[in-house]
């Protein structure tokens, strides 16, 4: 009795997949296996004998000098460009910060899986869990204002000095393009990039890779020079990589030991100032790091949520106290100088690390302080343990309500308007200069070690659970003297020259750079918009 088709269907699909999987397994074990044999003494017992007869195929990169600027460069980004093997973090940076948390522990559990697959198949689950259902321009978002900072610190020193001194560069990889791309580009000046296409629906991704499939180095640079040779080709050790190099005039790899290889390029060096980057990781996300935020995470919700109502219910002394047991370092400089005897409150002019820095600067002084800002979300208006007034971006009404509140108490100011996460400071707004004559600056930093407390294109709402989330965040809080009154508009200066001289006096007490970049460029760069703020009546624009 023959039986029908649709029930004989699942089966065999079923069957193939275990087939194909069993043998992706035992193909990669045994694969691994005889590398263990090949690398063993088992065939030399003189370790001595047998390096001295394994000559490499091709010189090391440290080997490669006087590169002419009419010269072509090829390599690849992983292994090669960057320092880290595994191109696991990320993915996990496109499934965190572009998907969801759940997003993530599902390529987080996947992990055991991806270490018995061969490259291929882990690129394509890979692919697959964090890019399937994903809008194109959050991957893009996260490729333009997350991956850079991570790139960056693991660029490779030796390859790096290579490339920059070649005329023309192009970078093959088998990773998707989409990741790499804008990085290149933006920050490495790369001519050309090629990688794995990633096919979409629609505005979507649907997790697979176009029907050309994983991107072949060696197919893909012929296909771009055809008969033409690159003068220079980088790679490492693998034969897929040798295979790729031995099409240039010249071909160097990368040796793992090299102390350019191990060394992090100070960010003095970078191609391109990395002022800005969004995101809430703060490490990179490796298997094991990304485990322990996961198993961090059911302490760190609650601890979060208990530090933000000590600071709401208890008194300053109290509260401190409690803070610290809990894992916040407060670090205080300085002393609150005296008040003068006129009728106005003092304005305290801070740089802008994150929501909280009116907070934390009121609990050092251990008085109340009214806070202004610019933009606030209703519960983190509703949590502040402090009073906040909320500004209208308008010189003249944000300029009045100011006056009103200096004549009732001390009042906090932020002039760069947005934060910076990075050791820079924004472009100051003149409008505080012109109300107060009693202005001390105040320098304030962050440490944190697992989670940023800002965001551009997030949920600014969450952002002070965040924060409070790292295990030991830190607060540093610098109190400069008072400005001296000769400083002030008072004493005959432009509002423009009092904060551009507070700019640079509150940057050489952090040994920040001072820019003149406003929040308008911070969230071009960022989010792909003005940093604009819709009111009920009309759209506000953000200053200049």
């Amino acid at each position: 009795m023959t039986l029908p088709l649709k029930n004989t269907v699942f089966p065999m699909i079923l069957l193939k997949v275990a087939e194909w999987f069993l043998y992706k397994l035992l193909a990669n074990s045994c694969y691994k296996a005889a590398m263990k044999v090949k690398n063993s003494r088992i065939f030399f017992k003189n370790s001595s004998f047998r390096s001295s007869h394994q000559i490499p195929l091709y010189p090391n990169i440290s080997k490669c000098n006087n590169i002419r600027k009419s010269e072509t460069i090829i390599c690849d980004i992983q292994s090669t460009l960057l320092r880290s093997e595994s191109f696991f973090p990320y993915f996990m940076l496109i499934a965190f910060e572009g998907g969801s948390i759940l997003r993530a522990l599902f390529l987080l559990l996947s992990s055991p899986l991806l270490f018995v697959l061969d490259f291929e198949a882990k690129l394509r689950v890979m692919v697959f869990i964090s890019f399937c259902g994903m809008k194109i321009k959050d991957v893009e978002c996260v490729g333009r204002a997350v991956l850079p900072k991570f790139y960056l610190e693991n660029l490779n020193v030796g390859v790096y000095e290579v490339m920059k001194s070649a005329g023309e560069r192009m970078v093959f990889t088998s990773v998707p393009r989409v990741m790499v791309e804008s990085f290149l580009k933006e920050y490495l000046s790369v001519d050309c990039v090629k990688g794995t296409e990633l096919h979409c629906f629609g505005n979507y991704f649907s997790g697979f890779v176009l029907s050309s499939g994983i991107l072949i180095k060696h197919r893909a640079l012929m296909e771009v020079v055809s008969e033409k040779k690159p003068d220079i080709g980088i790679g490492n050790s693998s034969l897929h990589d040798h295979l790729f190099i031995s099409l240039c005039k010249e071909a160097y790899v990368v040796n793992r030991e090299d102390e350019k290889a191990k060394s992090i390029l100070p960010r003095e060096k970078y191609p391109k100032p990395l002022v800005f980057h969004d995101g809430r990781l703060a490490f990179l996300p490796t298997p094991l790091a990304t485990l322990a935020m996961f198993m961090w995470l059911p302490i760190g919700i609650p601890l979060s949520i208990f530090r933000i109502l000590i600071g709401i219910c208890l008194p300053y002394k109290v509260a401190v106290l409690l803070g610290k047991l809990s894992g916040i370092r407060l670090r205080v400089k300085g002393t609150d100088p005296p008040r003068s005897e006129n009728d106005k409150g003092v304005l305290y002019v801070c740089t802008h690390r994150t929501l909280l820095d009116p907070v934390f600067l009121s609990t050092s002084l251990g008085k109340p302080l009214t806070a202004v800002t610019y933009s606030l979300s209703k519960m983190s208006e509703i949590l502040a343990p402090i009073k906040t007034v909320r500004l209208t971006r308008s010189r003249q009404k944000d300029g009045e309500a100011m006056q009103r509140l200096l004549s009732e108490g001390d009042l906090v100011v932020c002039p760069e308007g947005t934060t910076c996460r990075e050791p820079y400071l924004l472009r100051f707004s003149s409008l505080f200069a012109e109300l107060a004559d009693e202005i001390v600056p105040v320098a304030m930093n962050t440490n944190v070690s697992m989670f940023y407390g800002t965001t551009a294109s997030g949920l600014k709402c969450l952002d002070p659970i965040f924060f409070l989330m790292n295990p030991r965040p830190c607060y540093n809080v610098e109190i400069l003297g008072k400005l001296p009154k000769e400083l002030t508009c008072a004493g005959g200066k432009s509002s423009h020259e009092v904060a551009n001289y507070i700019q640079r006096q509150l940057g050489a007490a952090l040994g920040f750079e001072c820019t003149n970049l406003t929040r308008r460029d911070k969230y071009l760069m960022l989010a792909g918009n003005e940093g604009v703020v819709e009111d009920q009546n009309s759209r506000i624009n953000t200053p200049n």
